[in-house]
């Protein structure tokens, strides 16, 4: 009887009977098996076999599903210490596994063309002087742990993800995977958030367990909000979807306005201001006067010991309530997140000064920086229980890679801007040019909050900085290869 039954089901001459009856059984029997032992990780085993099964028959669909994770992933701290982005880096390790090996396989369908491109031996190099600073790390197994992040997170959200996104249905495809879990998880936070009456103070409250703290959920929105202002142009033809994306637009803004990220806020608009350096083919101008700027800084507050004019005094600098006093205590230098910065940003300096050639290591930051603080420059939050880091992408980089870690990944930077603006005005589609822009655009802002936060070794923010540079080198690729073909015959 369950024979006949099951063959009204799935019919005898269904070609997947066979797996299907099996995924079935696996799913019942780790249910029975689950609930008979206690043992409740036991249910994860169907979606295991499915995850394999995906990456055998499809690794496409497995990269597209990590990329819905990317929003929705959250952290997961064990018994040991030892904590994960679930279910976000587990599926980053295994497509990179699944990478790999496909690469041994059908090498041959892997354009050399994109591993050759400068960028790509940037990162290679950035990767290689990562490894080298590891071996000569102070603090070896933590060093390690981050250089094998580094390596997976490259595999797969560079490697990979320039191997399947090279059309422009693949970055519609990527638009959607990923804004629909990101705004279910905008709605979630803010009707949680409403709550509260949209409190500044309460904003902490809300974010769990989508977020670790409201700037990687800020900085998420901002990033991506470029593919939304772009996305509007790719939907011409389905009228309705064109104009849901257009109310999304204010919408965004909104949540992101909500967030209370100053750093968000100054993101975006400096990514709107790049938008016209690169229409007016201003990016080289733009970054030798950032780099100029920073240079008189550097040496302005060096001169005399000008950087001890700048501690604050320790009874002012606080926490804020109410957001309009946390942005009137910024400029005024009271406030304590802004504060608390600078007294890591000073001991950081000290540390470059000590070890500028190999830096302290990857990661190493915490482990070593205590000692190099400036007490004048100390607040009620100095003792850092978290843990946390420089608050400064670039000086992290400098102290634990050393300056020539530094001057590589500002190397990596520059010149992809500076491609992306070439790449830019040799594009004859319009369209195109906007697939080219939300990347762009994209990237600038995560440069743009990497001034004031450490965020790329994280999966809300650091795969979306390979994912964009690989959308760069493809559309590099793609153009030229449009150039050619547009040349004119000459007759001989």
């Amino acid at each position: 009887m369950i024979a006949k039954s099951l063959q009204y089901i799935i019919p005898s001459e269904h070609p997947l009977r066979n797996l299907l009856l099996g995924f079935g059984g696996l799913l019942v029997g780790s249910i029975l098996l689950a609930l008979a032992t206690e043992f409740y990780f036991l249910l994860a085993l169907p979606l295991a076999a499915l995850i394999v099964f995906l990456a055998i028959v499809d690794f496409k669909i497995l990269f597209y599903l990590l990329l819905a994770c990317l929003p929705l992933s959250t952290e997961l701290y064990f018994e040991n210490g030892i904590g994960t982005d679930f279910p976000s880096e587990p599926l980053i390790i295994g497509l990179m596994g699944v990478y790999l090996l496909y690469a041994l396989r059908y090498g041959e369908r892997i354009d050399g063309r994109f591993l050759r491109h400068p960028i790509s031996l940037l990162i290679l190099l950035h990767l290689g002087w990562v490894l080298i600073t590891t071996v000569t790390s102070d603090y070896l197994i933590i060093s390690l742990k981050f250089a094998l992040a580094k390596v997976w997170y490259i595999i797969t959200f560079y490697l990979l993800a320039g191997h399947l996104l090279q059309q422009r249905a693949d970055i519609r495809r990527l638009f959607v995977w990923i804004f629909i879990p990101l705004m279910l998880t905008i709605i979630v936070v803010l009707i949680r958030h409403s709550a509260y009456g949209f409190s500044f103070e309460d904003v902490y409250k809300v974010l769990d367990p989508f977020y670790r703290n409201h700037v990687n959920y800020a900085c998420l929105m901002a990033l991506f909000f470029p593919f939304l202002w772009y996305a509007v142009f790719w939907y011409k033809d389905r009228p309705l979807v064109r104009n849901i994306l257009i109310a999304l637009i204010p919408f965004l803004l909104v949540a992101i306005y909500l967030s209370y990220t100053r750093a968000a806020y100054v993101a975006l608009i400096l990514a709107a201001g790049v938008y016209v350096v690169i229409r007016l083919r201003w990016t080289k101008y733009m970054l030798g006067v950032a780099v100029g700027l920073l240079l008189l800084g550097i040496a302005h507050l060096s001169n005399k010991n000008n950087y001890l004019d700048y501690a604050p005094q320790y009874e002012r600098a606080i926490t804020h309530k109410d957001f309009d006093d946390l942005l009137e205590a910024t400029y005024k230098l009271e406030d304590i997140s802004t504060m608390e910065r600078v007294y890591r940003w000073v001991a950081g300096a000290f540390m470059v000064m000590e070890k500028p050639a190999l830096g302290f290591g990857p990661g190493n930051f915490y482990h070593f920086y205590h000692s190099y603080t400036v007490n004048r420059f100390r607040t009620y939050v100095s003792d850092n229980p978290e843990q946390s880091s420089a608050h400064n992408y670039y000086l992290t980089v400098a102290l634990e890679q050393g300056i020539p870690g530094l001057l590589i990944f500002l190397l990596l930077c520059f010149y992809t801007l500076v491609r992306a603006e070439s790449i830019y005005h040799r594009t004859k589609s319009r369209t195109d040019r906007t697939y080219l822009l939300a990347a762009t655009l994209s990237f600038v802002i995560i440069l743009s909050v990497l001034l004031i936060n450490d965020l790329i070794e994280t999966d809300k923010v650091g795969s979306f900085f390979f994912l964009m540079l690989a959308i760069i080198v493809n559309w590099d690729l793609k153009t030229q290869n449009s150039a050619v073909l547009e040349q004119p015959k000459v007759e001989n």
